[in-house]
Formats: C-alpha cells, sequence, structure tokens
C-alpha cells in the first residue's frame, strides 16, 4: 500500500484559492459571502468540530467522536441515479440503481446549495479516488461540518502542495448539506433522506442524512461506473500483497469479513474495500481504512 501522503497544515495556494472559489461558484456557492476554509488541516478540523459540532469529544485514543445524527447507517433505498442521455443505456435499473429525473436532481441541489450558502463557514476538501494516475478521478467535496471534511480527509487520497496547486477543476463535486431534508413531495423521493448522483453533470447532492459514509460509498459508485468504461474492473474487495509480490482479493458484502481477512501481519495491506484491479496491478481506490 503507497504511504500515506502528508503536507504542512498552511496549503492554501493563492493561485488555487482564486480558482476554487471560482469553481465552487459554478456549483452556486456563493463564495462571496460564506466562509470557505479550504483543505483544512486536521487539527483545524478538530478544533471546528469540538467548537460548533455539539456532543463531539476526543475519544482516549485520539480520535474524534462525533455525532451523525438520526442516521447511524447508509439509506440505500433513498439513493438515486439520474436518468439522462448520457447513462439511460448502460445503468442496469432497478431496486438497486433506482431513476431520478433531471428535473428532480436541479431541484435537489438548488436545496443544497441554498442551504449551504446560509451556513458560517464551509469546508472544501479536494482529493483523489484512485492511486493510479492513469485511473484516479479528482473529488471535491463541499460541506458545512468538520467532521465529514475530516472523514474524507481520510478516505480520499490527499494531493502533494504540487499537486494540489495544479489540482484544476475536480472531475466530481461532492455537495454535502445532509443536515437539511429532502422535501418529500419531490418526484422520485420516499423520504426526506436523498443520496443523488449526476454523471451528466458529476455531481452528487447528499440531503436528509449527516452519515459521512454516504460519501465514501457515493465515490465508490462513481468508480464503479466509470472504470469498466475505462477498460479497468473496479472490486468491492479488500487486497493484500505477499513478500513475492503476489496479490489476494477477499470479496463480500459489508460486514463479512474483508478487512479482517486482509490484516494479515504476514502481508503487506493494500486496502480494506474498494480496488480496481488493471493490467498492470491491483490499486485502492481510497486513502484510507473505513475500519
Amino acid at each position: 500500500m503507497a504511504p500515506y501522503r502528508t503536507r504542512s497544515p498552511a496549503a492554501s495556494i493563492h493561485k488555487h484559492d482564486a480558482e476554487l472559489d471560482a469553481s465552487v461558484g459554478k456549483d452556486g456557492i456563493d463564495y462571496t459571502r460564506v466562509n470557505l476554509l479550504r483543505n483544512t488541516s486536521v487539527a483545524k478540523l478538530y478544533e471546528d468540530a469540538l467548537r460548533y459540532e455539539p456532543g463531539t469529544f476526543i475519544s482516549s485514543a485520539g480520535a474524534l467522536v462525533t455525532s451523525s445524527g438520526k442516521k447511524t447507517g447508509r439509506s440505500p433505498k433513498d439513493k438515486r441515479i439520474v436518468d439522462e442521455a448520457s447513462t439511460n443505456e448502460d445503468i442496469w435499473w432497478g431496486p438497486v440503481n433506482t431513476k431520478l429525473s433531471e428535473h428532480a436532481f436541479l431541484i435537489n441541489h438548488e436545496r443544497a446549495v441554498d442551504y449551504l450558502n446560509t451556513r458560517e463557514r464551509l469546508y472544501v476538501f479536494d482529493g483523489f479516488a484512485g492511486w493510479d494516475p492513469k485511473y484516479r478521478l479528482k473529488i471535491r467535496v463541499v460541506c458545512a461540518r468538520a467532521y465529514h471534511s475530516l472523514f474524507m480527509h481520510n478516505m480520499l487520497i490527499r494531493p502533494t502542495e504540487e499537486e494540489l496547486k495544479n489540482y484544476g477543476e475536480p472531475d466530481f463535486t461532492i455537495l454535502n448539506a445532509g443536515a437539511f431534508p429532502a422535501n418529500r413531495y419531490t418526484t422520485g423521493m420516499t423520504s426526506t433522506t436523498s443520496v443523488s448522483i449526476n454523471f451528466k453533470l458529476r455531481q452528487m447532492v447528499i440531503l436528509g442524512t449527516e452519515y459521512a459514509g454516504e460519501m465514501k460509498k457515493g465515490v465508490f459508485t462513481i468508480m464503479h461506473y466509470l472504470m469498466p468504461k475505462a477498460g479497468v474492473l473496479s472490486l468491492h474487495s479488500s487486497a493484500n500483497q505477499g513478500p513475492n509480490g503476489d496479490t489476494s482479493l477477499f470479496f463480500g458484502l459489508s460486514g463479512t469479513g474483508k478487512t479482517t481477512l486482509s490484516a494479515d501481519p504476514a502481508r503487506a495491506l493494500i486496502g480494506d474495500d474498494e480496488h480496481v484491479w488493471t493490467d498492470t496491478g491491483v490499486f485502492n481506490i481510497e486513502g484510507g481504512c473505513y475500519a
């Protein structure tokens, strides 16, 4: 497994900040009114979570402990994929991949943006999904909770300062307004929770759930759709490597033991949940461990 990439807390680069302001503005965020905290240090995220998020504390092991509200797990029945021309014939529609109209997505998007624009501070994190530079995606997360930004700071691959300076436009943007509900009367909604992905607009919108795992699994859904189109195989698996370079893959649904089986002291861990298999090897989609 490639080592974690670290950088100094003072990672805001003026040129990147200006480009980021303009880019976030395209998503509807009024960066002239809200305080954008860009690619914030872990220390600052801890401080803000402790200061602004009630019930948050630090455990004896140094981990941040916080509340995800009423939702303590994912809401798969509230997940939607926008049905539009570029994806209509490529997705196996049904109870797992449920359609959402483009119009309904725009309603959710506007609802999320309106909420985010009322916050005193927003966190923006720019990261990568996928360790192989040939296949990785640039993922931008815009959220109102320090906890959400910290979570994705761990789960995505963190750019170096040079990569951040040349980051440019993201390939996909996640707008997390999870503290604000979806409108139950919007066509296609089944509750006040909505997690919707639009491949044409390259956006993901979260409403009505503060469970951070929705972002992680959303990124995997994006990679699961795009990687086969690039001629490589995306895998819901853990993976490790032996001393002779042999790779083992462990498949299974959540909670079936992938992480446990891959945590072998005699083998190097590649990752515990999401991977891509290419002609040159197996790479982790994520930068951190979910367990």
